[in-house]
């Protein structure tokens, strides 16, 4: 059985999340409240020393797997179907490279060890770090708007017509940035294809608000 450490409010989670739902995977959850700063407690960081959501454990006495594409493509390479990534090398490439553009150049500009550093350093109040985050999103999401809108590979999802790893990163972006009170009418053929990823049952039961411990109301 899979174990994932995870928590409601961790987009990086979600999308480890969707992936497994996608492959047909039950896994174990533990929750690690990122609130109360369980990823920091020894007892997590001796399974991700950089204490940091999701983590990955498939089989007893394995090396925890961490980073989530990296578990993604783990998924996809340990169970091939269905498939994350196109067959063919260019589209691996487009694939990856939007799925890089909201989980690394967007991601990681939001997450809590950012905003507490922009709190801590330079007395940004709540307020300041949400117009931080929305601006961050509304970067990657722009940029990935742009690809989509004009690449002739893009399908009914990302990349032609099912769901990919850039989808599912895509989708993580477009929900943190709803989290952070952002809408996504600028982004008209991202929109399109996120509400196609959001009629999928395994993206839907991602969602980070219908993850045990997530508040009622967005």
């Amino acid at each position: 059985m899979l174990k994932i450490f995870t928590f409601w409010r961790s987009l990086a989670s979600f999308r480890v999340r969707i992936g497994l739902n996608l492959k047909g995977l039950p896994s174990e959850q533990e929750f690690v409240s990122l609130v109360a700063g369980g990823h920091h407690r020894p007892e997590y960081t001796c399974i991700n020393p950089q204490a940091v959501l999701p983590s990955l454990i498939d089989g007893e006495g394995t090396t925890p797997l961490v980073q989530s594409l990296a578990i993604l493509e783990y998924l996809d390479e340990t169970h091939p179907e269905p498939a994350f990534l196109p067959q063919d090398p260019r589209g691996r490439c487009r694939v990856r490279a939007l799925a890089h553009i909201a989980a690394g150049d967007t991601h990681s500009l939001i997450v809590p060890r950012v905003r507490g550093y922009l709190a801590k350093h330079f007395g940004a109040d709540e307020e300041i770090q949400a117009e931080w985050c929305r601006h961050w999103f509304a970067e990657g999401l722009k940029a990935i708007e742009a690809h989509l809108a004009q690449e002739k590979e893009t399908g009914k999802f990302c990349h032609g017509d099912t769901p990919t790893l850039a989808d599912i990163s895509m989708v993580s972006a477009a929900v943190g940035y709803q989290l952070f009170k952002g809408t996504l009418e600028a982004y008209p053929t991202l929109a399109g294809i996120y509400g196609r990823c959001m009629e999928i049952e395994a993206f839907a039961i991602a969602h980070p608000l219908k993850q045990p411990g997530a508040p009622q109301a967005a």
